[in-house]
């Protein structure tokens, strides 16, 4: 090659990646297009920062008790107030968060691997593996959410771990019906039937051809349902099966002395509650969004 033509190679090259969008500019699109969404998202950042760096940012122990300061109104020394037992609210609900992230990322995790096997190999086998599957969901499916995720709770005992199962038991037959139903379309697709053709396997006809095509709805899916599983724990924390105390637990902090003293210090059941509604409300925002920009049918 002579040197004109490697030079003019050169500046071809350099001009493609110049008009490629970098990642900042896909980020400032997305802020652009989406700015609910992106006030989601931003209100996840926070919550995120706040559990990872919670013995860093919160004022006190969430443990330490002041005798001499109980019900302190929010103020310089406790800036959202104190408890019945003279603990800091806000650093509470700064390590709380760790308890809500722990769960619904455990919980959803689990329930979203469960479910995306159950959902490809209902759909793939059909039949009476189908049949089989599909039932089990209903029957899961046809209990109320809160009743089944507090029997599931009460038979195993009041802990974190418990907390994950139930709701993980709870939440994987909705995601397995959608994951079954874009599995269905994605099997009968032509290159379903050529790597059939070919000879492919099983694991690999589930695994590589159709598990990337269900990964969109699967992503927004639990997305979603992260805030409901938050949600959920926070629930079961209310009504005295969730994280056992002194574990800081939003539910926990609304339950028990939240509502005993609400008249006398209503900064107990305020601020916990808030908490909870602005993940629960950031999480939605943002799955909304992702879901507007991963369904090339809702695109523009």
């Amino acid at each position: 090659m002579s040197a004109s033509r490697s030079t003019e190679v050169a500046f071809e090259v350099a001009e493609v990646m110049r008009r490629r969008p970098s990642r900042w500019a896909d980020l400032w699109q997305f802020i652009r297009i989406k700015p609910v969404g992106a006030a989601g998202a931003a209100i996840l950042l926070l919550l995120f920062f706040a559990a990872f760096s919670a013995d860093v940012v919160a004022p006190y122990d969430p443990y330490e008790m002041h005798y001499d300061k109980l019900f302190t109104p929010p103020g310089i020394d406790f800036p959202l107030g104190s408890d019945n037992f003279g603990r800091d609210l806000l650093s509470r609900i700064i390590f709380g968060s760790r308890v809500s992230l722990v769960v619904g990322f455990g919980a959803i995790g689990a329930a979203g691997i469960i479910a995306m096997v159950a959902g490809l190999t209902s759909a793939y086998f059909g039949g009476k593996v189908d049949l089989i599957m599909q039932r089990i969901m209903d029957m899961a499916m046809s209990f109320p959410t809160l009743v089944l995720a507090l029997t599931i709770v009460a038979a195993l005992g009041s802990s974190l771990l418990n907390v994950i199962i139930a709701i993980a038991i709870v939440e994987t037959p909705r995601i397995t019906r959608v994951v079954r139903s874009n599995a269905l379309a994605v099997k009968e697709t032509q290159y379903i039937d050529a790597a059939i053709a070919f000879g492919a396997g099983t694991r690999r006809i589930l695994f590589v051809h159709m598990m990337p095509n269900c990964l969109a709805p699967w992503i927004i899916c639990v997305t979603m349902y992260l805030s409901a599983a938050i949600l959920l724990e926070a629930t079961l924390s209310f009504l005295g099966l969730g994280v056992p105390p002194p574990t800081p637990s939003w539910g926990g902090m609304l339950s028990g002395a939240g509502r005993e003293f609400v008249e006398k210090a209503p900064w107990m059941a305020i601020y916990p509650g808030l908490a909870i509604s602005a993940v629960v409300f950031g999480f939605n925002l943002f799955g909304d969004a992702l879901r507007d920009v991963l369904d090339p049918r809702l695109r523009r």
